[in-house]
């Protein structure tokens, strides 16, 4: 029972503070910097990066050669590494279909009989679906960004607001589904079966996103009354149609890009467009994608290096000191998996890091497992919605062609989830047992 806080390397506060510091490095210049020049939106994300990589490096022990090693180590994994094939597909494809006119038939096709006020709502419900049904907020962002930047642009409504509602429903479904990645390691982390973890979370989930539609639904008249172009060629719906379904049919993501390409080449080729200009269409998506990669490969280089340090390793020492009772216990679960995902960007790495822990937590002060659970993989999801350097953040405001940070003052539902996480705490809900 003493020993219960898991056998955590014992790291002086000086050594802990230096290992985190490029987070605060890279928080302070981008703020700084953003408030000499009164615009928060200038700043580039990547030169912040490279400045807080650039103090990762030279505060990590060790020769250059072995310190860029690490560095290099963290930013080419395997995960990494596949997640630039997604938005290296991802930029051909939404590229292709935009200049092909898929994107503004789709528009047209659904403005016709959508009424304006239900748009916005009606995205927000279309990627709840969506990413409940596939398990992935980065299919989610893929299928439904470039439908609500034209969208918007039509109905001459905000951008990062409609963007904001595409993150916040892509969470939800990524939460809650059963085959998404964070509710395998919450489950397996923490010893519960996935559909009582879904029985306690649905009670958290559900009500941050019935707040957040009745907030999109009072908006709904952000949107503009327009006048409705002619729908045209119905065949090029066909590229998002494609995409869509074999999104919902939990298809791995590089194939419902490849999916969507190929049906969006054979569609436009179908209609006269020159196939060197297809290509073209691509290699100017692909080239949008270069700041995104190169932000991607700064972000987890550094982090990996903030690892190395025992930067998460001090933040999971201070944070589990005197704990007392079961709320206790449930708040440090959330902020260890928030915090840890700050320094990851990444949610499902994040659960796995602190799983063991928050497991050994929850047996001491008497918190279900398929509470901690729950608290894992809402948590995170929250910490991952809000930061401007997630990986689906990134994403989609690349699609969009808007800085990370623009949706951030959109985001209803992330802390709506907060919210409903912090009454599950206080409050002790749901007063389930796992079977």
């Amino acid at each position: 029972m003493q020993n219960d806080e898991a056998q955590l390397p014992a790291i002086s506060f000086r050594k802990g503070f230096l290992a985190i510091s490029p987070i605060l490095v890279f928080m302070l210049f981008y703020l700084v910097v953003s408030i000499v020049i009164g615009d928060f939106y200038k700043m580039p994300l990547a030169v912040a990066f490279l400045v807080a990589t650039i103090w990762a490096v030279l505060t990590t022990p060790g020769g250059l050669q072995d310190r860029i090693k690490i560095f290099s180590k963290a930013a080419g994994s395997t995960n990494i590494l596949y997640m630039i094939w997604i938005f290296i597909l991802a930029g051909a494809f939404a590229n292709l279909a935009k200049e092909i006119g898929a994107v503004d038939t789709t528009v047209n096709f659904a403005l016709c009989y959508l009424p304006p006020h239900f748009i916005l709502p009606g995205l927000f419900v279309a990627a709840c679906f969506i990413s409940f049904s596939i398990g992935t907020s980065v299919g989610t962002v893929v299928a439904l960004t470039p439908l609500a930047v034209d969208m918007a642009t039509a109905g001459h409504a905000s951008v990062p607001l409609f963007v904001a509602s595409i993150l916040g429903g892509a969470f939800f479904g990524d939460n809650l589904s059963f085959i998404s990645d964070t509710t395998i390691a919450a489950t397996r982390t923490q010893g519960c079966r996935m559909g009582d973890k879904f029985k306690a979370n649905i009670w958290i989930a559900l009500p941050a996103a019935i707040i957040t539609l009745a907030v999109y639904i009072a908006m709904g008249g952000v949107v503009e009354n327009v006048t409705v172009n002619e729908v045209g060629n119905l065949w090029l719906l066909c590229p998002y149609l494609v995409v869509i379904a074999l999104a919902v049919a939990g298809i791995n993501v590089v194939i419902v890009l490849l999916g969507g390409i190929l049906v969006a080449f054979t569609v436009a080729a179908a209609d006269g467009t020159d196939i060197m200009s297809m290509f073209g269409f691509m290699g100017n998506g692909i080239d949008s994608m270069g700041n995104l990669i190169i932000v991607t490969l700064l972000a987890t280089g550094m982090l990996g290096l903030i690892q190395f340090n025992g930067g998460i390793d001090y933040l999971l020492q201070i944070l589990t000191r005197g704990i007392r009772g079961p709320r206790g216990a449930q708040a440090v679960i959330g902020i260890l998996v928030m915090l840890v995902n700050f320094c990851t960007a990444n949610n499902t790495v994040a659960i796995i890091t602190v799983g063991a822990l928050s497991r050994k937590l929850a047996t001491r002060f008497g918190v279900s497992p398929l509470k901690s659970a729950s608290l894992l993989d809402t948590c995170s999801c929250i910490a991952q919605c809000i930061i401007p350097y997630g990986a689906q953040t990134l994403l989609c405001t690349a699609l969009a062609g808007i800085s990370p940070m623009e949706p951030w003052t959109f985001l209803y539902y992330p802390w709506a989830l907060a919210f409903v996480v912090i009454l599950s705490i206080i409050f002790r809900f749901p007063r389930l047992k796992s079977v």
